[in-house]
């Protein structure tokens, strides 16, 4: 497990929670927002000794991994017990009878599912604590999972927004977030007071207003007055030295289809064998690819036609773009299917040409996609984003070091962010083994494959 040396921003967010029953933590992607917050928890429930349980509502990606991983990754955190409130409703269930029995602290659940909790629980509210991890997707009013929230306040004693980018469409995007902090005493009970005092209409069509701007001095005026609630940080600011964090996004997937990787994974490695039990040379790299693009979501046959198997990596990609809050994102992908795939889903633009390069450092491009061989030398990248994501891992050393180095370059001023998309139980974990100990090619993913499927056999 690992141990905790909290930054002095981290130390200042522990305090900022304890102090304060209402707050908001607005900091960057990648400055330590999860374990800051757990590390408040722990102390509130079992230094001060008040009373639970825990809601936390995170992005489904995040209410499955993040939040259990994290409370199981660190030694400081071994007192808290995580209860993970996602799937079926009785799955659901079952997670909330471990919080009413007290054999947990915190109980996590997906965002999609908060209003099924507030309907379930109704007056029996039993969460006197509540995080709410991305604040920002709560930020309409007249979403049903707000308003459910909503319903619920007045049993809420401490409540903890999380995000990133509190503001993603403008100044009005605050109120429903600030409101759920402290039901209205800053920036007033509606929306429409919030409008009257701080907003002009912008785009209209007779009396439907379609946008709003602020008025003059309103952004400093809103800003000032939840500056008591809220600590906003920007990662350049606690993250001065350029450099890399990795950080793997494990998706789990279910059992009927990780049962069908495994039966392809055994027939495509004794494909590859030889009388000696030993892999063929010249099939090592169509095995390989063969296991990776199943774990990424589709197939090429025989006859080069693409078979879709399951968008598990997708998902969890939307949501690491979302959670980047504007921030420019580059993905990198690993066969013509998986850019197919992703551009179906994500609007970005493919790195191509000069021009390309050269609107990517200008901060023109939002997402931005390449394979790391055609971004893989002289490529300077470092001017246009910071956050790295491989949708699909590569075997090749060199490809991926290159790749990554693409952001962490002279004139790079913040800590560069690569996320490995790695579907659990899959090659993905073997291959990405091999790179984090720098085996030069795919043999050492290979052995470790070969050797587990002979000794499935019982050979």
């Amino acid at each position: 497990m690992k141990t905790f040396n909290p930054y002095p921003h981290q130390r200042a967010g522990i305090d900022w929670i304890i102090e304060h029953p209402a707050c908001g933590l607005i900091w960057g992607m990648g400055t330590g927002k999860t374990v800051t917050t757990l590390t408040a928890l722990d102390l509130i429930l079992h230094d001060y000794l008040e009373s639970g349980p825990v809601l936390v509502i995170a992005p489904k990606r995040v209410a499955l991994d993040t939040w259990t991983t994290e409370a199981d990754g660190w030694a400081h955190l071994s007192r808290l017990r995580v209860v993970c409130a996602v799937g079926s409703a009785g799955d659901r269930l079952r997670a909330l009878g471990q919080i009413a029995a007290g054999r947990a602290d915190i109980c996590v659940i997906n965002r999609e599912n908060v209003v099924w909790l507030c309907d379930q629980l109704g007056k029996h509210w039993p969460f006197p604590i509540v995080v709410v991890d991305e604040l920002s997707s709560f930020k309409n009013q007249q979403a049903k999972r707000w308003k459910a929230l909503r319903r619920v306040r007045g049993r809420i004693r401490r409540f903890i927004g999380l995000t990133g980018t509190p503001r993603p469409n403008g100044l009005e995007d605050l109120w429903p977030e600030i409101y759920l902090m402290d039901q209205g005493e800053r920036l007033g009970k509606t929306l429409g007071a919030f409008r009257a005092r701080y907003l002009i209409p912008e785009k209209c069509n007779g009396p439907v207003v379609y946008s709003y701007r602020p008025k003059e001095g309103a952004e400093e005026d809103v800003y000032s007055r939840i500056s008591d609630l809220c600590m906003s940080i920007k990662k350049d600011d606690v993250l001065q030295l350029p450099g890399q964090i990795y950080s793997d996004v494990v998706v789990r997937p279910p059992a009927d289809l990780l049962k069908k990787y495994k039966d392809f994974e055994r027939e495509k490695v004794l494909e590859c064998l030889d009388d000696d039990g030993e892999i063929v040379a010249g099939t090592a790299a169509t095995l390989t690819n063969k296991l990776l693009q199943f774990a990424n979501g589709a197939i090429y046959d025989m006859d080069g036609q693409t078979h879709r198997l399951h968008d598990l990596k997708l998902d969890a990609l939307e949501e690491l773009v979302e959670q980047a809050g504007g921030d420019p994102v580059l993905i990198l992908y690993a066969y013509q299917h998986d850019y197919d795939r992703i551009v179906e889903r994500i609007r970005c633009r493919k790195l191509d040409s000069q021009q390309d390069i050269k609107d990517w450092n200008a901060g023109k491009i939002p997402v931005a996609i390449a394979h790391p061989a055609s971004i893989g030398h002289g490529l300077n990248l470092q001017y246009g984003g910071h956050i790295l994501i491989w949708f699909g891992l590569t075997w090749s050393l060199e490809l991926y070091q290159q790749a990554n180095e693409r952001l962490n370059r002279p004139g790079q001023t913040s800590v560069c962010r690569i996320y490995h998309l790695v579907l659990q139980g899959t090659h993905d974990e073997r291959v990405l083994k091999a790179l984090e100990r720098k085996d030069k090619g795919q043999a050492a993913a290979i052995e470790a494959l070969r050797l587990d499927v002979l000794k499935e056999m019982g050979q």
